[in-house]
């Protein structure tokens, strides 16, 4: 997905010269092909994150439009006030792309670990935050980005993720994907979570339960009227996210479920981070599977909600 991510950028560069390329202390030899090519619009700046959100926010107050690729701790905890006041406050056409969505950086602890990026955004009047769930449906959604209004945080996974989305087709910024039609349960999902709530739909057809499968690549604007339709028929509805529970997709959708004024009353669960900085390094899996951010916890908990004894995995 990251390198998916990164290709784009360099074909939409050789399509459109309004498209510039900032990167922040990343690797040699990143988009050294962008380099060669076009150079006077490559721009590998140093560990100084604000001044790149102001030097972005620049070029496109002045047509361009700019690429900003780094660390997502360092793109969205340490330039708050800049992606605040020069990209959200002006609109600007800056796309921000946040390498490390959740968990990825768990070998190098919890200064690199951005479970919050997508609460801290969400808090942003303007801005629009996109969490792709593989390389197919970032590559479809990479095309979208040049005629977007305003600013847009993509929200890069490790890489080599399984592909669950499919190849061909538009994708469509602030529309759910319906990935699997339920009438018990709706399991609600967005980034590379995807994966395991596909699968935990599938075993959960051997208890009984038909779980259905909506997609948020978009988590805002969040797409509202395909969520409260996927809930409609459904007495349970589980998120499952890679990032903190407060304040994330469970929290948007928990927001919607409440303002809706069910009767019966829908029953939700949350799976996610819980309000703590994580404190062990290792693995995204391993961290993942710590908090349950799993297919075996997606059954359990849907079982739990639906009062369906839950068969051993």
């Amino acid at each position: 997905m990251r390198k998916t991510c990164l290709d784009m950028v360099y074909e939409l560069a050789k399509q459109d010269e309004r498209v510039f390329f900032i990167g922040s202390d990343l690797g040699a030899g990143t988009l050294q092909q962008f380099k060669q090519e076009m150079p006077e619009r490559f721009f590998m700046e140093g560990v100084s994150e604000a001044t790149i959100i102001g030097m972005a926010a620049g070029l496109a107050m002045e047509g361009k439009i700019p690429y900003v690729n780094t660390i997502a701790t360092f793109l969205t905890r340490r330039c708050f006030e800049q992606v605040t006041v020069d990209l959200c406050l002006h609109n600007t056409n800056v796309r921000l792309i946040g390498n490390g969505g959740g968990l990825v950086y768990a070998p190098l602890g919890p200064t690199h670990l951005a479970i919050d990026d997508i609460a801290i955004l969400r808090a942003l009047p303007n801005m629009t935050i996109v969490a792709p769930a593989d390389a197919n449906e970032m590559r479809r959604f990479m095309l979208e980005t040049l005629e977007h209004r305003g600013p847009l945080y993509i929200r890069l996974a490790k890489g080599n993720d399984p592909l669950v989305t499919k190849a061909e087709g538009r994708f469509e910024i602030g529309k759910a994907v319906p990935m699997r039609a339920g009438s018990d349960a709706l399991i609600v999902t967005t980034g590379v979570t995807l994966k395991r709530a596909l699968d935990a739909a599938s075993l959960l057809v051997e208890q009984g339960i038909e779980a259905g499968v909506l997609h948020m690549p978009t988590i805002k604007p969040l797409d509202t009227e395909a969520l409260l339709g996927a809930i409609s028929p459904v007495a349970a509805i589980v998120t499952i996210e890679e990032h903190t529970l407060m304040g994330g997709l469970g929290s948007a959708v928990a927001e919607v479920i409440a303002e809706a004024n069910w009767s019966p009353p829908k029953r939700l669960r949350r799976i996610g981070i819980p309000d703590v900085f994580p404190d062990q390094y290792g693995s995204q899996a391993s961290l993942m599977n710590r908090y349950g951010i799993s297919t075996e916890q997606l059954v359990m908990t849907v079982s739990t909600l639906l009062g369906v004894p839950t068969h051993s995995l």
